[in-house]
Parts: C-alpha cells; sequence; structure tokens
C-alpha cells in the first residue's frame, strides 16, 4: 500500500491508478511528515514537493533522508529554478533520492521501474565542486560533491498520430547546433537513417538511460519519444504536440475519449499550426488544454526557421535570438543564458 503528500499538484496524482492506504493534502513542515510516518507501514511514498515546507532548501530535504526510507520515496519536482538547478539535484543524489521527476507520467514509471543511481549517475556532479553542510554530520567539515553537467534533455512526444515529432526534432536539432552543442536520439524506432545528419542516434527504450549519460557532455540532448514509457522521466522537459486539425482530432477522441483530460497539465504545442490567435483562444476554451505555443509548417531543408526558433526562445534558448531580444534572460532549467 501507498502513501501520497500533495499539494499543488494533488488533482493530479489524484489520477495515479494505485492502491493508496494514507493521503495528506496540503503543506506539511519536514518534521511533521516524519513524525506521522516513521513507524508507518507503506510501499511507496509520492510526495509532491511544494506540500513540503521550505523544500527549497536541500537541508529540509536532508532530514527527511535521514529519517525515512529514500528507496521507497518518489519525489514530484516542481520545475523551479531552485529545485530544477543542478547543484540542488546532485545533492538529491548524494541523499539517495534516486527516484524524482517533474511529471506525473514520471511518477507512473518510477512507481513500476525505480530508478538506480545508474540511471541518474548523469544528473550527479562529477567536476568542479562545490560544498553542503549537512544536518547530524559526523564532522564539522562540509561535504565535497562534484559539479553536474549541465546538460538539458528535451522531449517530443505526439498526441496525435504524425504530429510531427521526428521531423521537427531533426529541425530543431539543425537549428539549435548553430549555437549549442546538440545530440539528438529517438527511441524505438529508426527514422533517424534517413536524414543523413551527424549526432543523431536510434536507441531501444532499454539502452535510452545510458545513450543520455554517454553524451552527456552536450549541452543539448533532444529525444523523439514515439510510445516509449520511458522518456518522460529520463527528460527534463517533455513537449507534447498535437495536429489540431478537425480529422485528426476526432480520430484521437473516438480512440481515447479521455485523451484531453490526460493531457491539461502537460506542456501542449500546436504543431503544423495554421491557426489565427484567436482560433487557438477558441481551441483552449473548447478542448480545456492550454496551449503553450504553436509551430507552422516549416521547411525541413533550411536550418534557419524564424518561427521555431521563437519556439526555441520559449523553452529557454537564447542564443538563438540576439542578446539585446532576450539573451540576459533565464531558460528552461536555469542552465542557458
Amino acid at each position: 500500500m501507498n502513501v501520497i503528500i500533495a499539494n499543488k499538484y494533488r488533482d493530479a496524482l489524484a489520477n495515479l491508478d494505485i492502491e493508496v492506504i494514507k493521503k495528506l493534502e496540503g503543506e506539511f513542515t519536514v518534521d511533521e511528515i516524519i513524525e506521522t510516518f516513521k513507524n508507518f507501514f507503506f510501499q511507496k511514498m509520492i510526495l509532491d514537493i511544494t506540500a513540503l515546507k521550505d523544500y527549497k532548501n536541500i537541508k529540509t530535504l536532508q532530514q527527511l533522508s535521514l529519517s525515512l526510507d529514500m528507496d521507497r520515496l518518489i519525489l514530484l519536482l516542481d520545475g523551479s529554478p531552485e529545485t530544477s538547478d543542478p547543484e540542488y539535484l546532485s545533492d538529491l543524489i548524494s541523499m539517495r533520492i534516486y527516484n524524482f521527476t517533474m511529471n506525473v507520467e514520471g511518477v507512473k514509471w518510477l512507481y513500476e521501474h525505480p530508478n538506480s543511481y545508474r540511471d541518474v549517475a548523469q544528473y550527479h556532479q562529477l567536476d568542479t565542486t562545490h560544498e553542503t553542510n549537512y544536518i547530524n554530520s559526523a564532522t564539522p567539515q562540509s561535504q565535497v560533491y562534484p559539479e553536474i553537467k549541465q546538460t538539458t534533455v528535451i522531449c517530443f512526444k505526439d498526441i496525435t498520430p504524425g504530429a510531427g515529432a521526428t521531423t521537427l526534432t531533426y529541425i530543431a536539432k539543425k537549428q539549435l547546433a548553430r549555437n549549442y552543442d546538440v545530440v539528438a536520439i529517438e527511441v524505438d524506432k529508426h527514422d533517424f537513417m534517413y536524414f543523413d545528419e551527424d549526432k543523431m542516434y536510434s536507441v531501444s527504450s532499454n539502452e535510452l538511460g545510458n545513450t543520455i549519460s554517454k553524451y552527456n557532455s552536450a549541452e543539448v540532448v533532444l529525444i523523439d519519444g514515439n510510445t516509449s514509457p520511458v522518456t518522460e522521466a529520463l527528460a527534463n522537459e517533455t513537449i507534447y504536440l498535437l495536429e489540431p486539425s478537425k480529422i485528426q482530432l476526432n480520430k484521437l477522441l473516438a480512440r481515447d475519449p479521455k485523451v484531453l483530460e490526460n493531457n491539461k497539465n502537460k506542456k501542449v504545442v500546436l504543431n503544423q499550426c495554421m491557426l489565427s490567435n484567436q482560433d487557438i483562444s477558441d481551441f483552449e476554451y473548447e478542448t480545456g488544454l492550454s496551449v503553450f505555443a504553436t509551430i507552422p509548417p516549416l521547411n525541413d531543408q533550411s536550418s534557419d526557421n524564424e518561427a521555431l526558433d521563437r519556439f526555441l526562445v520559449k523553452l529557454g534558448f537564447y542564443k538563438q535570438t540576439p542578446l539585446e531580444q532576450g539573451g540576459n534572460k533565464k531558460g528552461l532549467m536555469g542552465l542557458f543564458k
């Protein structure tokens, strides 16, 4: 039996198809959580990090790790700059918190396929050092941990069949390569072979984690996720592509009537989209989805698509535009400046 501690993401976690023996909602101090569960048997604890008071202070998580079994913890992060910081993630790993994710799909995956250190080693700091003072440390000196490679992993997945994840991954890879060191990976298919482009690889779901680790010297890893269930848990950000044509939407709803509801809290992008701003507003109202961005049909022979650059800038890749147009802003995961 499992326990869920939820706050900001309570609605999303309520849809998890697992047996729950105890559920807490709201904000709690780390002492309250420890006191409640230190003698309470459970299989897994799913913790919405926003339910933990002072969670942006890594020592709060450390205190939790000293009192509860971290092998049983699945941590749902909020994607804030603090909890997305490489040093914060590395410290989680140092505390043996290996099962963390930024979306509910990742929670589902980690519940059935818990991480080992090998799965998260790419996020553990390996180069330079920083200091962290540990509560109840055996010595007064700070523990030292190496610096994480600043690799951002972004996954594209189709909601409507053929929404263009493979081609978008290819074009985005070419375009980002003007300013970043980029690797592209497709999962469980071999379509990349037809693009005749370097640094594009085809792997199975089982090989994905090791492949990301292999190329952790790259600044950006783009993933064409296809139908693989593992990609969301391994990516910093997953972009869900939807082609907003009437026939595609009707086919999608006929196959899965709950598909729109299941994607309400995700980053939805309308790909190959020619809708006006008013049409997009109507689409959001009718579907209940929040559209993160729209991308028009792109020329896959070009590496200079202005519309795609606007989308990439919105993701945080500000080198795609001149500095005065946004280069001083903070990007995705706080890694790109």
